[in-house]
């Protein structure tokens, strides 16, 4: 094979065993890898109604077929299992150097199952595969594990591992890889926890086969010079990295502060990407193969929060800055940090906070519920709260089951700003109500890169639209949600799309790998998974009452700012989407849907045939 190894590696935990398969080349094709094929693999082996906790739920790393391969961004890799958050898939995506170099090992994916009997770490090295006793890194923290298995294994090893975040279980424990690059939201981290499996490191001096080098190149360069003409992916990313969008989402009344209560964070300069690039940046880092660099190691040189690390992120600066309502960057910056090394996703994290400071603050949380005092502007109650939760410390027991358990248990399930059970992230959708759209229909909760129409919406790319009007937004989002079931596929990083497009993809990919990949067949591809994806939620339980906002975001009008009046008016854009879809006013495929795409006889346990 082209682009792929070809190589699968199921790895059994409960017996210690390991067998090497071949990666079925029509799957491959139709599926592509990394998000659709890890979906279709856990479609077809995960009955239906199993506990995310259970040994029978799998855990799939997966790369895509451009991975590895000197693509535009390609180091990119996905976790999929079923979340113990949502209780739907999860598929969380990563990058830095992990993912090429679990290319190179020999392997385009690995499926780990069962439950080992002791913590272990897998250790891959050019085709051979060990399962090692992790006994002595166990309780370590994520740079600590990397550094230790490292020196017993090879010194050009790369680590994807859990912190303690993920040995305990918490429901939103990520995975961690490059000591920096997570692979966060719906608790991936916590299913490898369940199952013992501490660390991934790999190793390989393999590469990747490409069909047709000389189109292959000419195609990469093309997207390249795209790349470095386009202003966001050119200027606005390597300058300033992802917090260049605080001040821009705040002067369009769409930072969600004080738990969503408001859209607009009075003090956003002084935790802005320009403010972060000035005082704490060290310098910017990239992943393999990545000309845009947005990654942003940075220092806190002296004080109680000194210390140092990658970013924060947009996302973060908002989850532990406006949604907390602190404008203390260098606790941010901490937080960020601890959310590092122990292996929390920071969004949840944040946003959970929030809620329970909401909840703490309106007299719904008894004092007594509480070991800190859960007040909003606090950032050492942020920092302790971090910290308690990946530990289940005090209140880190009530918070480490993620916002809407905390807020369901004490009476006021609204506070959680959350559909499917999963947070929001840093954009309020009456600000910007494309977003909102996307966030309810989501395969995986609460969610911004399955569909990021603050794209247009906010950045005018590819073209401006009105962030207030609710008209053709199902169109967008649509388009947004299949391009990134595309782009998450083939192994390659969201971020391109701000200057590539699917004809873009489908260029690299078809030289890659040999096989005639159209942008129409690209993107076919891309919505064959997003579409498996909603089967695999089906058959667990979900429906088209799921595909929901708060209260707050559809009754409650902006209270101030640019969007004040807004509410989102979701009724009239899901019915929009459905139909754009293929789908049953229901939400359900259709049959001429499923036929469409291939999926007439989908094996994922569904019952959606006849409907």
């Amino acid at each position: 094979m082209y682009g792929w190894i070809g190589k699968l590696a199921r790895i059994n935990l409960t017996e210690r065993s390991v067998v090497v398969e071949n990666l079925d080349p029509q799957m491959a094709e139709n599926y592509l890898g990394a998000r659709g094929l890890g979906t279709k693999i856990l479609c077809d082996e995960v009955k239906p109604g199993t506990d995310p906790f259970s040994p029978e739920n799998k855990l799939i790393f997966a790369t895509g077929p451009l991975t590895g391969t000197g693509a535009i961004s390609s180091g990119r890799y996905n976790v999929i299992t079923k979340s113990p958050l949502t209780g739907y898939i999860a598929a969380s995506n990563s990058g830095g150097y992990f993912p090429a170099e679990m290319k190179y090992s020999g392997f385009d994916a690995f499926i780990f199952e069962g439950k080992a009997d002791e913590p272990v770490y897998v250790w891959v090295n050019n085709g051979k595969v060990e399962i090692r006793s992790a006994k002595h890194v166990w309780g370590k923290d994520t740079s600590q594990t990397t550094d230790i298995l490292v020196a017993e294994t090879d010194p050009d090893a790369k680590v994807s591992c859990i912190g303690p975040a993920g040995e305990n279980q918490v429901l939103f424990a990520c995975v961690i890889n490059d000591k920096g690059r997570a692979a966060g939201r719906s608790g991936v981290g916590a299913v490898m926890g369940r199952k013992n499996l501490k660390a991934v490191v790999v190793r390989g001096t393999g590469d990747v086969k490409v069909a047709d080098m000389k189109a292959f190149r000419e195609a990469v360069l093309a997207s390249f010079k795209k790349i470095r003409e386009h202003p966001v992916t050119s200027q606005g990313l390597p300058t300033y990295g992802t917090p260049v969008l605080v001040n821009v989402v705040n002067q369009h009344g769409a930072f969600p502060t004080r738990n969503f209560q408001t859209g607009v964070f009075d003090r956003a300069e002084k935790i802005s990407g320009e403010t972060l690039a000035d005082t704490l940046l060290v310098r910017k880092r990239a992943c393999f193969a990545c000309p845009i660099s947005c990654g942003r190691p940075t220092a806190v040189p002296t004080g109680k929060y000194a210390g140092k690390g990658e970013g924060p992120e947009y996302e973060i600066i908002w989850a532990f800055g406006a949604t907390c309502d602190i404008d203390d960057l260098e606790a941010i910056t901490k937080a960020n940090y601890i959310c590092n090394e122990l292996g929390i996703d920071p969004i949840t994290m944040g946003s959970t906070l929030a809620c329970a400071m909401e909840l703490y603050e309106k007299g719904y949380m008894p004092k007594d519920a509480t070991d800190i005092p859960l007040r909003f502007g606090d950032a050492d109650v942020l920092i302790e709260a971090v910290r308690k939760t990946a530990f289940k410390e005090g209140v880190g027991e009530l918070l480490a089951k993620g916002s809407y358990r905390l807020a369901e248990e004490f009476g006021h399930p609204e506070l959680s700003m959350s559909t499917k059970k999963q947070e929001y992230p840093a954009y309020d959708p009456r600000g910007a109500k494309g977003i909102g759209l996307n966030y309810a229909t989501s395969n995986r909760g609460g969610c911004h890169v399955r569909g990021y129409t603050i794209s247009p919406e906010m950045l005018g790319v590819p073209e401006k639209l009105d962030p207030l009007a609710k008209e053709d937004k199902a169109v967008w989002v649509k388009a947004f949600q299949d391009v990134t079931a595309l782009v998450d596929s083939v192994g390659m990083c969201l971020f391109t799309t701000f200057a590539l497009g699917a004809p873009d993809v489908a260029s690299m990919l078809e030289p890659a790998v040999g096989i005639p990949f159209s942008t129409e067949k690209a993107l076919l591809a891309g919505e064959r998974i997003w579409n498996l994806e909603r089967l695999y939620n089906m058959r667990e339980g979900l429906t088209k009452d799921d595909d929901n906002l708060v209260p707050r975001l559809v009754d409650e009008p902006m209270p101030e700012g640019p969007a004040e009046g807004q509410v989102v008016e979701l009724d009239e854009m899901v019915a929009e989407y459905y139909d754009l879809r293929g789908w049953s006013e229901e939400g359900v495929p259709s049959p001429e849907t499923l036929d469409r795409l291939g999926l007439g006889e989908c094996k994922c346990g569904c019952l959606c045939e006849g409907t």
